[in-house]
């Protein structure tokens, strides 16, 4: 049976926090039994770059409920973001999982469903398009696996407040542009790509929106983000898609 989940944008930075709280929770609700597909798409935390135990080890709890759904059968893909780089050699060679580095489509139930994390989505940020080019080189993936935690740490974490000030403060603030763009987006994509959804993150604006295509209807929705309650979770079933909403420790609401 159907049931793929999708999340993004938590920005996780510590276990204590509430976003971590919150989908360590949901996690743990979580079976193969009620879930048949979980996406990662994108910034599930505010900084992951490689195969480095600073990382693995500070999330630890948060990797075992992956790892656990995984083992149980579960279907899990993880998009990188821009504040989570790098993930194949720990999640998909060591967990398991899918890494995705840009979008991908998929054949869930009746669904034709495109999935990226969103940060291609606006071809005038020229200035983002060349840093997400730069920092996916191979001698920046190169030291992103072979420097020493403390280095990366230092760099990694400056670097994604930055970018998640970039994304939350000055982005969001012209909203509305930001929708335009967004939809935009998804009737530029539907011309070239036959999809049903079209799910995306990255710009932390809550958004869903439908058009047709060629007299179909097609749905395009962004997950917004964990920054601030509430914490919405996407839900594709044979029937189509719904949010839940999640919050340290339970399930509220659906």
């Amino acid at each position: 049976m159907l049931s793929a989940l999708f999340v993004s944008d938590l920005h996780i930075k510590s276990l204590s926090d509430s976003r971590a709280q919150a989908f360590l929770h949901w996690l743990k609700s979580l079976g193969p039994d009620s879930v048949s597909h979980l996406f990662l798409v994108g910034d599930i935390f505010d900084l992951w770059v490689g195969n480095h135990r600073c990382f693995s080890d500070r999330y630890a709890p948060l990797v075992t409920e992956i790892r656990r759904l995984k083992l149980a059968g579960v279907e899990i893909h993880y998009f990188e973001g821009n504040h989570d780089l790098h993930l194949k050699s720990f999640w998909q060679e060591q967990i398991g999982i899918v890494v995705h580095t840009g979008p991908d489509l998929f054949q869930l139930g009746p669904w034709k469903v495109r999935v990226e994390h969103g940060d291609e989505a606006d071809p005038e940020d020229k200035g983002y398009l060349f840093l997400r080019w730069f920092l996916r080189t191979p001698p920046l993936h190169w030291l992103a696996e072979n420097l020493p935690d403390r280095w990366l740490l230092s760099i990694g974490i400056q670097a994604s407040d930055t970018s998640r000030a970039y994304t939350s403060e000055i982005k969001v603030a012209h909203e509305s542009k930001i929708r335009e763009k967004l939809h935009h987006h998804a009737e530029s994509i539907a011309q070239t790509v036959e999809f049903d959804f079209l799910i995306n993150g990255h710009v932390h604006v809550h958004d869903e929106y439908g058009f047709k295509v060629g007299g179909r209807e097609v749905r395009a929705y962004n997950l917004g983000s964990w920054l601030t309650p509430p914490f919405r979770i996407l839900r594709l079933d044979s029937k189509g898609a719904s949010w839940l909403t999640a919050a340290a420790p339970y399930i509220l609401s659906s």
